[in-house]
């Protein structure tokens, strides 16, 4: 019988740094969503672990953003006047190339 997936996902950067992120937040990056789902039988819906280790725009400090990201967009996701995302001007370039990846 399989196990039911966990509240929580570990998302690891190219450079080999882990962020643990609850699933459904993880969810807002469609590729992630697609990577986690039990039909797709990828190794990362077993596992619970989705490991960028190839995707060089994927790299520690950019991932982190994106993990704020996932939180920022359900924290917002129903309000009306939602505050702009504090985004340093030396990522702008990785994490657009970034949420392109990961369909953000």
């Amino acid at each position: 019988m399989a196990n039911a997936p966990t509240e929580y996902v570990t998302l690891v950067s190219s450079d080999g740094f882990e962020f643990v992120v609850r699933r459904e937040s993880a969810y807002v990056a469609g590729t992630i969503k697609r990577m986690l789902d039990p039909a797709s039988n990828f190794a990362e819906a077993i596992s619970g672990r989705c490991v960028f280790e190839n995707i060089k725009c994927v790299c520690g400090v950019v991932l982190e953003k994106v993990c704020e990201y996932l939180y920022y967009n359900e924290k917002h996701r129903n309000a009306g006047d939602v505050p702009d995302m504090d985004i340093p001007p030396e990522l702008c370039l990785e994490l657009l190339m970034a949420a392109d990846y990961l369909n953000v």
